[in-house]
């Protein structure tokens, strides 16, 4: 079993910048394919960034790309979020997902393909 422990949310306004982090228990944080996905008062939980095992490939939703980015320290056991220029429109709980241990060496986008998700941490973002 995996569990995951987000932290570093808060207010911030707008133009400023927060970094998120995402802890792991488990021996297999090494072999899992992570995640980040928020979700706004009222709507549905969206995808946000993601990172493959080895951290060499990521990707990231169009509304952030350009001002967030994703990293893992796999001797950590932690992946980050680093979200700069930030918006009210990022208002949300950011949650992180990671998937079962797998040799697949590609990134995840879908939420059905993580079994594993934080609690989240609430960002809020004033104009």
């Amino acid at each position: 079993q995996v569990q995951l422990v987000e932290s570093g949310g808060g207010l911030m306004q707008a133009g400023g910048s927060l970094r998120l982090s995402c802890a792991a228990s488990g021996r297999t944080f090494s072999s899992s394919v992570m995640g980040w996905f928020r979700q706004a008062p009222g709507k549905e939980r969206e995808f946000v960034a993601t990172i493959s095992r080895s951290g060499d490939s990521t990707d990231y939703a169009d509304s952030v790309k350009g001002r967030f980015t994703i990293g893992r320290d796999n001797a950590k056991n932690t992946v980050y979020l680093q979200m700069n220029s930030l918006k009210p429109e990022d208002t949300a709980v950011y949650y992180c997902a990671a998937t079962v241990a797998t040799t697949y060496s590609g990134v995840v986008y879908s939420s059905r393909g993580y079994n594993y998700w934080g609690q989240g941490t609430q960002v809020t973002v004033s104009s």
